[in-house]
């Protein structure tokens, strides 16, 4: 498979940040070089992100966080909103709807949490001796709103690929789209100055106001007038959370990642999986074969276990025991592709990573749910709202039924890692169902066979799957992944595609940050697949 030797990976003494987008990266780096820690470096870029990168993650998003302490202990910010109290499948039904709509002001249906998180996140922060305020934090991102929003080439793909369907959802068209109608040129200036006040607002009363003061009180009177089913009472009893990460041991690596309903699961039991395939060399037909089984191993066992925390049926532990794993790995094999189908699950979301030389490091997903979320977007607030319950079914049999007060499951699991050298890896991708895929890909790349981080991350993916609910389930590869090696995989019984483009953003952009032990510093890298990059000081 050809590889780019020349996607080298930055490298520092102090702290490093990696983001989609340029813009936070440079917020991020900028926190690190005024003595900033790793978890504020991470909130000044994901609070530029939400401005930059939209399409992505806006205010109106989830979030979760893991955060390694110098001692080396995980923990998870669980930043993800509940269905309001009044949201019910009746509500729905009662509308003709079979189905929750995938945007729009009914795809609106639960709380945003990112903010929340944000907040808990400054906490742990001052905890490691962090001491920048939360108006230093904002900054970066209330100058970039105040400037307008620059489109970027991911801005513009994304705004191309879904305009249409959003332009007639209220406030899509005047924040997204040029006066014509048209999907903005790249470089062109959107303005978005409500946004740059609800930013400056919470910088001045505090992230709390997002949900109880003068903000969510804007908030929440907009959701009103759009027909949204969330109230402000939903907004005030809203409190992110503190939850212990899901983790596994292996001789290679020791891994964690999110607990149910995020799909943290996944990545960590396709790379487990993998680890006993017996494959000794990257990016040959065995290599990807033997990923893209474990994952339909693996995607099995998450699907059971996509529930809320309160109505699991087995913890999630369970499927790391040796015996399930050897069980697991003996349903593999290792020539031929197993059938598989599948409901896709879509995702719009943006990694960062971020570490300092005390050894705090940061791995954060923040997320729409899908493109532009509902692609509603506030009047008085700027506030993009994301859809993450319209992956709620409206069967009460189902395992994800819509009831008041309980979370979909998600898709966003950010990761981490410690090699038997010492080294700490913050890693993630976005992209839905594609995400556990592409952390595995780049983790066994890097972890277990040794590739330059920069190297793991640009070379050519796949992803099993598929797009939209009329396209076929299949594998999906880069078209500049080997011909040879697809063709093989074909042979094996896998159903190949090869999308046009060399590197596609349908792969979903990943990166990762790198604690080295002792004086080695830190190194990072971010995916040529998105507008990013990595940097430290």
């Amino acid at each position: 498979m050809a590889h780019d030797q020349h996607h080298e990976s930055a490298r520092a003494g102090s702290g490093m940040v990696a983001t989609p987008h340029g813009l936070a990266t440079e917020a991020g780096r900028a926190v690190l070089q005024e003595g900033g820690n790793a978890v504020e470096a991470a909130l000044a870029a994901a609070a530029t992100l939400a401005v930059v990168s939209p399409h992505l993650s806006q205010l109106g998003g989830d979030g979760v966080w893991l955060i390694r302490d110098p001692a080396g202990r995980v923990t998870c910010i669980d930043a993800a909103g509940p269905a309001g109290a009044s949201v019910t499948a009746s509500f729905y039904r009662e509308r003709e709807h079979d189905d929750i709509p995938a945007c729009g002001p009914l795809a609106a249906l639960t709380v945003p949490g990112q903010v929340g998180g944000w907040a808990l996140a400054q906490e742990a922060a001052q905890a490691f001796g962090g001491r920048m305020p939360l108006r230093r934090l904002l900054e970066s991102a209330i100058e970039h709103a105040r400037a307008g929003l620059t489109v970027s080439p991911s801005l513009y793909r994304a705004g191309l690929a879904t305009s249409v369907t959003f332009e007639a959802i209220p406030g899509f068209r005047a924040a997204f789209l040029a006066p014509d109608g048209k999907v903005p040129a790249v470089g062109s200036v959107q303005p978005c100055e409500r946004l740059a006040d609800t930013l400056g607002q919470l910088a001045g009363a505090g992230l709390d106001d997002f949900y109880r003061g003068d903000v969510g009180r804007e908030i929440a009177a907009d959701l009103e007038r759009a027909g949204s089913p969330l109230t402000r009472a939903d907004l005030r009893a809203y409190r992110a959370v503190t939850r212990r990460p899901l983790t596994v041991k292996l001789p290679e690596m020791e891994l964690w990642s999110s607990p149910p309903p995020t799909q943290g699961l996944a990545t960590l039991l396709i790379l487990a999986l993998f680890a006993r395939s017996g494959v000794s060399r990257p990016d040959g037909v065995a290599h990807v074969h033997a990923l893209v089984e474990a994952t339909k191993r693996a995607f099995g066992v998450r699907d059971g276990l996509m529930s809320e925390r309160d109505l699991l049926l087995h913890d999630p532990a369970d499927a790391f025991t040796a015996e399930a794993l050897a069980r697991e790995a003996a349903a593999i094999d290792p020539k031929r592709a197993a059938p598989w189908s599948h409901r896709a699950m879509p995702g719009a979301a943006a990694w960062l990573g971020a570490a300092d030389r005390s050894g705090v490091v940061v791995s954060y997903i923040q997320s729409n749910h899908g493109v532009f979320g509902a692609g509603l977007v506030l009047p008085a607030t700027g506030v993009l709202m994301h859809n993450r319950g319209s992956a709620f079914s409206l069967d009460t049999r189902a395992r994800n039924a819509l009831a008041p007060g309980r979370r979909p499951f998600g898709t966003p699991a950010p990761g981490l890692a410690r090699l038997p050298d010492g080294r700490v890896v913050a890693f993630g991708a976005a992209g839905g169902d594609g995400q556990p895929q592409t952390d595995a890909a780049v983790m066994s790349r890097y972890a277990l066979f040794g590739m330059p981080l920069g190297e793991a991350i640009a070379a050519p993916r796949w992803r099993l799957g598929r797009e939209g609910s009329a396209d076929p389930f299949n594998l999906r590869v880069e078209g500049a992944f080997d011909g040879a090696i697809a063709e093989q995989l074909a042979a094996a019984g896998h159903d190949v595609e090869i999308v046009h483009e060399a590197f596609s953003d349908m792969m979903g952009p990943a990166g990762a940050v790198i604690l080295h032990p002792g004086k080695a510093g830190l190194e990072g890298a971010h995916d040529r697949r998105s507008d990013g990059g990595a940097c430290g000081v």
